[in-house]
């Protein structure tokens, strides 16, 4: 026969065990909403303006360092609430104009809720930081219950990456007592990186407007899916045309 206590444990081990999942699963979910984009970008667009997407959901040590540091209620409620980096996504472009479209994109899709965006682009940090910080709410539903979970989304471009990579083995090889000059050079990093995003934002811009400019001559309509090619007739192309003109009139 159990006891009150091993029924206690099982219950909160349940819980927990949930309240882990809720967060496994909301990765699940943008990252699902991050991959369509990412293919449909590069079947409409030929062109993917995601680099690399990285995910990771915060251990339990980690979660409860942070409670005690913000100094928040010992409670799985006040944890959910309050701690909203607990599931994590990284993403990594090529341009800074990658970046706000990546983000518009996620932010109009209707079940996601925007709850706060942070620009350290436009407003970097003293230290010279550049990112795009969203904070996201999302709807998991489970065998009887909705859960509304907290994920927070970095988008950077791979320059930015880079310095706050090396920002951070600075910073945990001095156990965050950096040396005064070290600083000093990495805001001036941060500085060389801004101008290098700018120029290859520039260069991309260029290379757009080109392609704008490039004349599409072709009797056929090539379309690549799923490793498949099909090919569209200009007839069919142009009646389409006709219909959507008549449509919008």
């Amino acid at each position: 026969m159990e006891t009150k206590q091993t029924t206690d444990i099982k219950q909160i081990k349940t819980e927990l065990t949930r309240f882990m999942m809720s967060y496994k699963f909301a990765l699940d979910e943008m990252n699902t909403k991050i991959s369509i984009l990412m293919q449909e970008f590069q079947h409409i667009h030929d062109y993917n303006p995601i680099e690399h997407v990285k995910s990771r959901i915060k251990t339990p040590e980690s979660i409860m360092k942070k409670v005690y540091r913000k100094g928040y209620e010992m409670s799985l409620p006040s944890i959910r609430e309050n701690v909203r980096d607990i599931a994590g996504i990284r993403i990594t472009c090529s341009f800074i104009s990658d970046i706000y479209q990546i983000s518009e994109m996620l932010q109009n899709q209707k079940d996601i809720t925007v709850i706060e965006c942070k620009d350290y682009i436009k407003n970097p940090k003293p230290n010279g930081y550049e990112s795009l910080h969203l904070i996201l709410q999302i709807p998991i539903f489970m065998s009887d219950r909705v859960e509304d979970v907290y994920v927070e989304i970095q988008i950077r471009t791979i320059a930015m990456d880079f310095w706050a990579s090396l920002e951070h083995k600075i910073y945990y090889k001095y156990d965050k007592d950096v040396p005064a000059e070290l600083i000093q050079e990495l805001k001036e990093a941060a500085d060389s990186v801004s101008q290098l995003d700018e120029k290859m934002e520039n260069i991309n811009r260029k290379i757009s407007q080109y392609k704008e400019n490039d004349e599409f001559d072709d009797s056929l309509i090539d379309l690549m899916f799923n490793n498949e090619r099909f090919n569209f007739p200009e007839d069919f192309i142009t009646q389409l045309i006709k219909l959507e003109e008549y449509m919008e009139h």
